[in-house]
């Protein structure tokens, strides 16, 4: 998921849709570098949530058990996907009630995978359902201490950067679906409510968002109550005038008093008494709550100090890269002035949006016709290159998800704004990163697997396979000879500098004092983004702790187990078959995929 979506996610550069659940998910370490042991619930024997012995059940039949009961829970995913049978006229319940009912269920399908046990055959049906629910299931019990709920007011992870792009989507071809489509949209101000009264609730408690994420939401937010709001966009795509009208009528009369009504709590009662410390250690439980979203996103469990040293380490052998190119083809600069000055100098920006998005355009076709060489298997489903709605103008880039049977391509939401300090040099790593072979390829061979792992594999995700992969991508179109030249290389290398960058960035704000000012400057020294794309970056690594690291170390992780593969393999390694093993199972724990990359290697032989 600029993207990454927490359910999703996804407010950032190279990351899955907003709406998308980033389930964190790891198993067991099995040889993952950075993992330690993972501090899961203690099994007990299984019980409903209101405590009554369960007769004990297979893997499939609590995987089928849980999905049904997140369908219901978070209907919002049935339009994600587009799943067949789906209804669409509800939003997740997110009261303190249903919060803690839904725990009650977590716990007890935990306690009976434990009773089931761990499927032995690496790559079974069951040992990827196995694998990727417990892990969900445990990793959802662990971020429990750090009552998210209770300060998600900043613009990066308020609802208002995650409902409107459903309505967008949202089914609107039958009456039914109409009808479907106003039952939602009605359930909307209650939604809304119920942020507020977490919020507000979070603040009696002593949680916030820091002041200065919070800020810019007072205006995001209220846009969504203009004219042009994308909460009107199911009556706007019905074609039916009568259907429209009634959606303009009930956006007027309740949905856009409701929004006011959010916007208003922000700046009147929320941001006077949001926090200056951007730090997530000035939230109740934050020094815990830091390393079990490193784990809930990354999979692995490396520690903030370790972190940050390889952070260093990696931005020290990047840059070593960097300076080669410029030694050979920009020499008389040094790498900080040559980064600085590419979204200042003509020659490397853009002159309007149009060319911004043409750009992009351009290499997604190249880079299409370059896959099956890399790849036995691709995706049925296309996607498309848009500029961000005026609405989210801000984004700097991220890909939303297309539906399962493959007929809805997914969106790269391309940032377009200010052209003239928009570098070309990042364009083509972006684009690789979010759509192929990054984002769209993997993601939609997940959705695309059918019957051959069980739906859950199909419909969760998590951010150190998901973003690992991404970042990975970067590299093979490389290797695939995608980049256009040297300028667009060294984007290339800039976008894996900030990747490492936010390893010592991220740790740095959390855990280390680090102020924003700092942040910035780093990322503005070792990058060719610009500096108001950095701006925004550096405020999602302050209200999304811990998320922006499985990027470096998911790409790290599959990077080691292709080293390895080429090594025991030699000149039987074949780069095709490797990524359809990779990709094959859908997003995978890394320490799973360590697993299933041992167990390939040793089929091959």
């Amino acid at each position: 998921m600029r993207s990454e979506s927490r359910p999703s996610p996804r407010p950032d550069r190279n990351r899955r849709a907003d709406t998308r659940l980033i389930l964190a998910a790891a198993l067991l370490c099995l040889g993952a570098t950075g993992c330690h042991s993972y501090r899961a619930l203690p099994d007990a024997a299984p019980a409903d949530a209101n405590g009554a012995a369960l007769a004990q059940r297979d893997v499939e039949a609590i995987a089928d058990d849980y999905l049904a009961a997140l369908l219901e829970h978070n209907p919002e995913l049935g339009t994600l996907y587009s799943l067949p049978g789906a209804r669409h006229d509800r939003l997740t319940d997110h009261s303190t009630e249903a919060r803690a009912a839904w725990q009650a269920r977590e716990d007890a399908w935990l306690a009976e995978l434990g009773a089931a046990g761990m499927p032995a055959e690496v790559g079974s049906r069951d040992w990827v359902t196995y694998g990727i629910l417990h892990e969900t299931l445990a990793s959802s019990a662990a971020i429990r201490v750090c009552r998210n709920e209770l300060w998600a007011a900043s613009s990066i992870t308020a609802w208002h950067r995650t409902v409107p792009s459903l309505f967008e989507i949202q089914p609107v071809d039958t009456p039914e679906l109409q009808r479907q489509a106003l039952q939602r949209l009605a359930a909307l101000p209650r939604y809304i409510d119920i942020e507020i009264a977490n919020l507000r609730r979070g603040l009696e408690s002593g949680y916030s968002a820091p002041r200065l994420t919070v800020a810019p939401a007072v205006d995001e937010v209220r846009a969504l109550a203009g004219a042009d709001s994308p909460l009107l966009s199911p009556g706007l795509r019905s074609g039916d005038p009568k259907f429209a009208a009634e959606v303009q009528a009930l956006f007027e009369s309740d949905i856009a008093p409701a929004v006011e009504r959010y916007a208003r709590f922000l700046e009147v009662d929320y941001l006077p008494r949001a926090r200056e410390d951007i730090g997530l250690g000035f939230n109740p439980g934050g020094a815990a709550c830091y390393p079990a979203l490193v784990r809930h996103y990354a999979t692995i469990e490396p520690s903030a100090s370790e972190i940050h040293r390889l952070g260093l380490a990696q931005v020290a052998r990047i840059r070593a890269e960097m300076q080669a190119i410029i030694d050979e083809h920009f020499a008389g600069t040094t790498i900080e002035a040559f980064l600085r000055g590419l979204n200042d100098d003509p020659r490397y920006t853009f002159g309007t949006e149009e060319e911004v998005l043409q750009y992009s355009v351009a290499a997604l076709a190249r880079a299409k016709a370059r896959m099956p060489e890399a790849f036995g298997r691709l995706p049925r489903a296309d996607v498309e290159i848009k500029a961000y709605p005026a609405y989210r103008a801000t984004g700097t880039g991220e890909y939303h998800s297309s539906s399962e049977d493959g007929t809805r391509p997914g969106i790269y939401y391309i940032a377009v704004v200010d052209p003239t300090r928009r570098s070309r040099a990042i364009q083509e790593s972006v684009l690789h990163h979010e759509t192929y072979p990054g984002h769209h390829l993997q993601g939609a061979i997940a959705l695309e697997l059918g019957d051959g792992v069980h739906p859950i594999a199909r419909y969760l995700w998590n951010s150190g396979f998901g973003e690992g992969w991404a970042l990975y991508s970067e590299r093979l179109a490389d290797e695939l000879g995608l980049y256009s030249g040297p300028l667009d290389r060294m984007g290339l290398l800039s976008d894996q500098a900030a990747r490492a960058a936010r390893l010592v960035v991220d740790s740095g704000i959390h855990t280390q004092g680090w102020t924003r000012q700092q942040a910035v400057d780093y990322m503005l020294n070792n990058t060719a983004w610009p500096a108001v794309d950095i701006e925004s970056e550096v405020n999602r690594y302050i209200a999304w702790p811990g998320q922006a690291n499985s990027y470096m170390l998911g790409m790290l992780e599959i990077r080691r187990l292709r080293d390895l593969a080429e090594a025991e393999l030699g000149a039987d390694f074949d780069l095709r078959a490797f990524h359809d093993r990779v990709l094959g199972y859908g997003s995978v724990t890394l320490p799973m995929l360590d697993a299933s990359v041992r167990a390939w290697i040793a089929e091959q032989r």
